[in-house]
């Protein structure tokens, strides 16, 4: 094998640990709060790109550190039951993913702090909770759930923070998340070994009060319920189905079906609620998103 294929397959190794498909959905959370802040409706001129890039950037160290540390925590377990991960295999060593998932940390909160002091807060307070949760979180039933929603309602928050002011009136947002990655995430307890129906029926009434929630959003004046619509539909479509089918038979392959229909559908999560605050093009934009996530779940792990 030549130097050039032993560098090549390193550096996939590397950008598998990283989730890149994963990563996109960060970008989606970006793009709502951008939007939820008012900056697509205020004039040309005003948007400030600049700002938005740097959230962007910042977003695509913090998941992507978050998750390359999960895998530095969970290298002896996936040894055990998942061999074939970059780490236990033997393509990507420790030391590189530490080294690795630290430089995308530290520099999340550095492209942040490009924003403002605001955003920067944000993004040090994500990269902590995604490390609590990669330490401690996801081995702790009720906690661990809260804990992953947390880091995807700051991370909402951190796109909001591109006009900061905005921040503290649209706080709620966090919310929407909060609740929905807790839903992922009790589904995905078992996606190794198998889980149970109970947490299956809790994860599809935290969605249902996802939905609810969104709906909800009708009541304020700034806000269209009646565009987000299609995009509500096709939501419901392609993650109700699958979280039905692991709560009736909640088998490793049904549930590892659903949470990876939840990750990826985290994008039109994020173009459902981002069309009410903008319009239906940047909601198109945005969930364009998707067939280039689901493009590179093909060839990347998602879970």
């Amino acid at each position: 094998m030549s130097t050039t294929t032993v560098k090549s397959q390193s550096i996939l190794a590397y950008l598998q640990l990283m989730r890149p498909a994963n990563i996109l959905t960060a970008w989606a959370d970006i793009l709502l709060g951008y939007a939820a802040a008012g900056a697509v409706t205020v004039e040309l001129n005003h948007l400030n790109f600049v700002a938005l890039g740097w959230l962007i950037l910042a977003t695509t160290g913090l998941y992507g550190g978050g998750v390359v540390f999960n895998d530095v925590c969970d290298a002896k377990l996936d040894a055990v039951e998942r061999p074939e991960r970059p780490l236990p295999s033997g393509r990507a060593s420790l030391p590189g993913a530490i080294l690795l998932g630290t430089g995308l940390l530290v520099g999340g909160i550095v492209a942040a702090a490009m924003v403002s002091s605001l955003s920067a807060v944000l993004a040090a307070i994500v990269a902590t909770t995604a490390l609590l949760y990669d330490k401690w979180g996801k081995h702790q039933t009720i906690i661990g759930p809260l804990n992953m929603g947390v880091c995807r309602g700051g991370n909402l928050l951190l796109g909001v923070s591109a006009i900061p002011e905005a921040v503290g009136d649209r706080w709620y947002l966090a919310l929407i998340p909060i609740i929905y990655i807790a839903a992922i995430t009790a589904i995905s307890q078992g996606e190794v070994s198998g889980g149970k129906k109970s947490t299956g029926i809790v994860a599809l009434a935290l969605i249902g009060i996802v939905v609810s929630i969104i709906v909800a959003l009708g009541l304020l004046p700034e806000y269209t319920l009646l565009i987000t619509l299609p995009f509500l539909t096709l939501f419901t479509a392609l993650v109700v189905p699958p979280f039905i089918k692991a709560a009736i038979n909640p088998s490793p392959e049904l549930i590892q079906m659903a949470v990876k229909a939840g990750v990826l559908s985290l994008i039109v999560l994020d173009a459902t609620i981002a069309v009410g605050f903008a319009n239906w093009l940047y909601g198109l934009l945005l969930l364009a998103l998707l067939p280039l996530s689901r493009f590179f779940a093909r060839l990347f792990a998602v879970t």
